[in-house]
C-alpha cells in the first residue's frame, strides 16, 4: 500500500503540511551521493592541488549552507532551526569520491530533504570547482541511507 501525498489537498491543490499538532523531537538524516571522475581528477583534489582552493572544503561549506537553506529551494519544505550538519568525504575508488550528510534537528518534521540538499550541493561544487580541468565528471545515487525520529520511526536502506 503506498501513503497518501501529503503535499496535495482533496482538490489536488499544493499545499505546505500542517505541522502543528506534531510534537518536537529529535531528528536525524543521512543521505549520500557520489561523484565519479577521471583518477587523475581526484588526485588533484585528493592532493590539494587545483588552483580555485581546497575542492573539499569548499565543497563541505556549500553543502551546510544548503542544508541550512533547503526551505527556501524546495517550495513544500519547512524551514527549519537545523542543529547541526556534517559533511564528509570518502574516496571510494580512484575515479570515485563519496559524499554523505548528516542533519540533525529538534523539530516537527525530518530532515531527510536537508541532507539529501547537501549532498547534492556538495556534489555540485565539486564540480564547479573542477570543470576546468575536466567536464566529465558525474554526479550519482544520491540517496538517502537512514533516517530516525518522528511518526514513522527508523528507515535504514538495506542494500
Amino acid at each position: 500500500m503506498m501513503a497518501e501525498l501529503t503535499h496535495f489537498d482533496e482538490h489536488g491543490a499544493s499545499r505546505m503540511v500542517d505541522t502543528s499538532a506534531k510534537p518536537e523531537t529529535l531528528r536525524e538524516a543521512r543521505a549520500s551521493g557520489l561523484v565519479r571522475m577521471q583518477p587523475a581528477t581526484l588526485a588533484l583534489i585528493r592532493d590539494r592541488g587545483v588552483a580555485k582552493g581546497d575542492v573539499l572544503e569548499v565543497a563541505r561549506l556549500a553543502g551546510i549552507m544548503a542544508a541550512k537553506r533547503t526551505g527556501e529551494l524546495i517550495p513544500l519544505c519547512h524551514p527549519l532551526p537545523l542543529t547541526s550538519v556534517h559533511v564528509t568525504f570518502a574516496w571510494e575508488a580512484d575515479d570515485l569520491l563519496r559524499i554523505e550528510a548528516t542533519v540533525r534537528v529538534l523539530a516537527r518534521t525530518g530532515v531527510e530533504m536537508e541532507a539529501l540538499t547537501a549532498v547534492s550541493v556538495a556534489a555540485l561544487t565539486v564540480y564547479d570547482m573542477c570543470k576546468a580541468i575536466v567536464r566529465g565528471m558525474a554526479g550519482e545515487r544520491i540517496r538517502l541511507e537512514e533516517k530516525r525520529g518522528g511518526r514513522s520511526g527508523t528507515f535504514r536502506r538495506d542494500d
